[in-house]
């Protein structure tokens, strides 16, 4: 009997195993993250460390709380739990993600042996479970990040399968403990997969037809004899019917549980994702059907695969005409000619195929479309657990042929052949995974009539910066599916990125157009994808550009949230406009209601404290950027901004936590200026001159031309009595702006008084007053500058036109009437003039003008690698703490005489600079 048969395994054998998974799958640590890896690895905050444990059982596999329309609905926490293992381990480097998955197919294999020895022999056995280690329909699983699914899935699907098969004890007895463990492990296996819950299935004819040993004509007499009352039910097959009770209950307590989770909804697919699912009778029923046959040959010859056969795959069974019915039909009698074999006659041979049938059958079944559609058409990886059914029935029919003497080397030959093809076609097709652009040009290959891969190709490319190729595909995809929506967004967004508006324009129109119309009373969203709404966005987003037409891109807005009142990007995009209309008050009710609909989104709160800037209202605006930051402490936005807003209020208890969270943003952001610019404000402020002069020249670094950084450093050094340091950098912020009028008369004064160049100095103020003849500075600067030549009629005539442009500043005057006295009595020792009014102390700094720092992006993309960072732009980052004029210190006659004996040639210059304008 196969119950008796051992399923020990030794370590030669496993060492065997795993070595041909090696093997086969070295290539695959090689490969980076393509097609829904974006979605469920890159673009999934369940796998942060600072995402909250419960929300891996609160959200779907793609990060998508359930109970959200447009989620999937697919309940895996545990392989989620595993990805988020691996980015703690290695954050998003992809090596020790297709590692670990490589392990799990090992350890999948070496059980799947164990399995294959309760019903084959020992050489037959390992047959199997090489074939099934090497079998190329495997890549989407094993070398696809998001297969771990299945693998995690088929782990515990195959211990609680191993696990019931030894519930039978002495005397037909009922071990309890087995099969406790086995509803443990099925509720494992469905918690890493749906399809786990199907191994009940498979334990239930194993206790009926392998067990218990029955056959369906057996299993008729008792019925029929029970019915004319002539008997009574065996005390085998009472234990026998407790044991499916058992296990039939706890099946429905997991379905029940499932149900509940999922909110008893279903998810919401197009008829792009599975066109049969939407199609009328009999098109629905004679396509389904075809596809198993497809299924099945792709099992049998798998030498054309690909990684999406979803839209115009495989064209719709609109007649019982079509000649591929035939492929259906002879499906169905190979399967029912071995479900008889196997049901009706006793015997080894027949419950090897029957539990090999169960293997391919069973496990399909939720990918079938026979109870509730799904997202795809075909779909490789959920072929993992069938393909062990079939990979017995190969070894099985393998051991009938090699028995034959006449057969045997033939049979070896073949055999040899099979296990070496497919090995090197799955050595070869893991390089297809290499990358997005490898993937789906692979895929073309096999499917052109498929617009989905050629929206894909050309999302590579667009990822690449390679726009004019993209453009091209995404215009494929548009002839392949011309009523395909995404493909025309794509086309207009690319249009965009080429700086194309009037096609880009034209491109989202077609798109809207293709929408259906809204019907009263009916719900839209169940009529249409969620993400095609966002043809809305982009078109909005696309015509505001033009600011006579913003209240026509806010109609689009309005529009979008009228069909989905839930459409959260829809309010972000709509905030945004607002502020730009000058409407904050509207903006933060946008925000407001965004944060309704995702209260853990922690864009929106930067969101709003953006908003709460506009108002005025900085201390709510920090408590926004705290809450999220609160929710994403590495929040690159957040933590600039919220550190700018600190040292704007001028609060010194906030510069350490300003300073600790520019510090953060500096190690997310390594290569931007701004950062290190800012700590060296900080520095400044706190009068750590040494600190402040290391951040600015990183800063300057980075970003030679760093207007802000540049003048502040030469400030620095001109505080500190290094004046000539400060030249060069002068040198450098002329040379890039020769028209900053505070570096003019700051390399003015050094030229004065350090390098005593008094025409270079008057070079600067002419330069000045070139620019703005009415700036009172430069001007008086001038004067002085005439003194020092002894120009006194010319320092007059120009000490009296600068006081008629500030004729209260009493400097001016008092200057004036030093060089009247100086004309008078030219034997009268030299007066000295204080030429500028500041004192150089007073901090005169220029800070960082404002600039964008990041924008919002509603370019929307297909599901797969669709991603919404709903970001506004940064507000300015200026600092302004203006010091009213003051006059120059008086000057005794005892300095005077000091001053004339040392023969000093000019005084002391830029005694006070003054803070010109707040940041230009």
């Amino acid at each position: 009997m196969l119950e008796g048969k051992m399923a020990d395994i030794n370590f030669k054998e496993v060492t065997l195993i795993v070595s041909v998974v090696a093997a086969c799958y070295w290539n695959s640590l090689f490969c980076g993250f393509v097609f829904d890896d974006v979605s469920a690895i890159l673009d999934n905050k369940d796998l942060h460390p600072s995402t909250p444990l419960k929300t891996l059982f609160q959200n779907d596999f793609w990060g998508t709380p359930m109970s959200e329309e447009r989620s999937h609905k697919s309940y895996r926490p545990l392989t989620v739990l595993t990805f988020r293992l691996n980015y703690l381990l290695s954050e998003l480097k992809p090596m020790s993600y297709h590692l670990l998955n490589t392990v799990f197919h090992a350890v999948v294999s070496v059980i799947f042996l164990r399995v294959c020895r309760l019903f084959l022999d020992k050489r037959s056995s390992m047959i199997a479970a090489l074939l099934f280690t090497v079998h190329p329909i495997h890549t989407e699983a094993v070398t696809g990040v998001v297969g771990r699914a299945e693998l995690l899935s088929s782990v515990f699907f195959l211990a609680a399968f191993l696990s019931y098969t030894k519930s039978k004890g002495p005397d037909n007895s009922i071990v309890w403990t087995p099969i406790v463990l086995t509803v443990f492990l099925v509720a494992v296996a469905t918690l890493c997969k749906e399809q786990g819950i199907t191994v009940v299935g498979i334990c239930c004819v194993y206790e009926v037809f392998v067990a218990q040993g029955y056959t369906l004509p057996m299993l008729c007499t008792v019925a029929g004899q029970l019915l004319r009352g002539k008997g009574s039910i065996p005390l085998s097959m009472l234990q026998t019917l407790v044991k499916l009770i058992v296990l039939m209950l706890s099946t429905l307590l997991l379905v029940v549980v499932r149900v509940q989770v999922i909110q008893s909804q279903l998810p919401v697919f197009t008829r792009f994702d599975n066109p049969a699912a939407v199609s009328p009778t009999p098109t629905r029923q004679l396509t389904f059907n075809y596809l198993l046959p497809v299924n099945a040959w792709l099992l049998l010859n798998p030498s054309e695969l690909c990684c999406d056969w979803t839209m115009g795959t495989i064209p719709l069974i609109e007649s019982f005409l079509d000649v591929r019915n035939l492929a259906t039909f002879a499906f169905f009698c190979f399967l029912g000619a071995l479900g008889i074999f196997s049901l009706r006659y006793p015997g080894d041979s027949s419950k090897t195929v029957l539990m090999a049938l169960c293997l391919m059958a069973l496990p399909f079944i939720p990918a079938s479309n026979l109870f509730f559609p799904v997202g795809f058409v075909v779909a490789e990886r959920v072929l993992y657990v069938p393909s062990m059914g079939f990979c017995i029935l190969v070894a099985h029919g393998w051991q009938k042929i090699s028995n034959k003497s006449v057969l045997k080397k033939l049979s070896w030959v073949c055999l040899s052949m099979v296990i070496l093809t497919h090995a090197l076609k799955t050595l070869h097709r893991n390089w297809d995974w290499e990358s997005e652009y490898t993937l789906f040009m692979s895929a073309l290959k096999v499917n052109k009539n498929n617009a989905k891969l050629w929206n894909n190709v050309g999302h590579a490319l667009e990822n690449e910066k390679n726009f004019e190729r993209a453009l091209k595909y995404f215009l494929q995809a548009t002839h392949v599916q011309p009523d395909d929506i995404g493909a025309h967004m794509n086309v207009g967004r690319t249009y965009k990125n080429l700086n194309r508006t009037k096609e880009a324009e034209a491109s989202y129109m077609l798109a809207k157009s293709l929408m259906p119309q809204i019907i009263p009373g009916k719900k839209y969203a169940a009529r249409i994808a969620p993400n095609h709404l966002n043809v809305y966005i982009n078109l909005a987003n696309l015509i505001r550009a033009n600011e006579s037409r913003l209240e026509e891109a806010d109609q689009l807005y309005r529009q979008a949230i009228s069909m989905r009142p839930d459409f959260k990007q829809a309010y972000i995009s709509r905030g945004e406009l607002l502020l730009k209309m000058n409407q904050p008050l509207k903006a933060k009710e946008a925000y407001l209601k965004a944060l309704e609909l995702d209260r853990n989104n922690a864009d929106l709160w930067y969101n709003l404290a953006i908003v709460y800037i506009e108002l005025k209202e900085p201390n709510e605006a920090l408590k926004n950027f705290n809450r999220a930051l609160e929710l994403n402490p590495k929040h690159k936005l957040a933590l600039f901004n919220s550190a700018i807003l600190m040292q704007e209020s001028g609060e010194v208890k906030l510069r350490p936590e300003a300073r600790k969270r520019l510090l953060n943003y500096v190690n997310e952001e390594p290569q931007d200026a701004n950062g290190y610019f800012n700590l060296g404000m900080l520095a400044m402020d706190d009068k750590k001159d040494s600190e402040a002069e290391s951040w600015m020249k990183k800063a300057i670094k980075l970003q030679p031309d760093f207007r802000s950084a540049l003048f502040n450093l030469a400030l620095l050094y001109s505080q500190t009595a290094k004046e000539l340091k400060a030249l060069p950098i002068l040198e450098e912020l002329l040379k890039y702006y020769p028209d900053h009028t505070k570096g003019l008369i700051l390399k003015g004064d050094i030229l004065m008084n350090q390098k005593k160049d008094i025409p270079g100095a008057k070079k600067c103020f002419e330069k000045i007053l070139e620019m703005d003849p009415r700036n009172v500075q430069g001007k008086h600067n001038l004067c002085v500058v005439y003194f020092e030549e002894k120009e006194l009629l010319k320092a007059e005539r120009c000490l009296v036109e600068t006081l008629a442009l500030a004729p209260h500043e009493e400097y001016i005057q008092r200057h004036l009437s030093i060089v009247r006295d100086r004309i008078s009595s030219s034997g009268i020792v030299e007066q000295p003039l204080a030429p500028v009014d500041k004192t150089l102390g007073t901090e005169e700094r220029e800070e960082i003008p404002s600039e964008d720092v990041k924008e919002i992006s509603s370019e929307s993309r297909p599901p797969q690698i669709l991603k919404t960072n709903n970001n506004r732009n940064s507000k300015s980052n200026k600092q302004s703490t203006e010091n009213a004029d003051q006059d120059a210190p008086h000057k005794t006659t005892k300095d005077i005489k000091e001053i004339e004996k040392k023969r000093v040639a000019a005084l002391k210059r830029l005694e006070e600079i003054e803070r010109i304008l707040n940041g230009e």
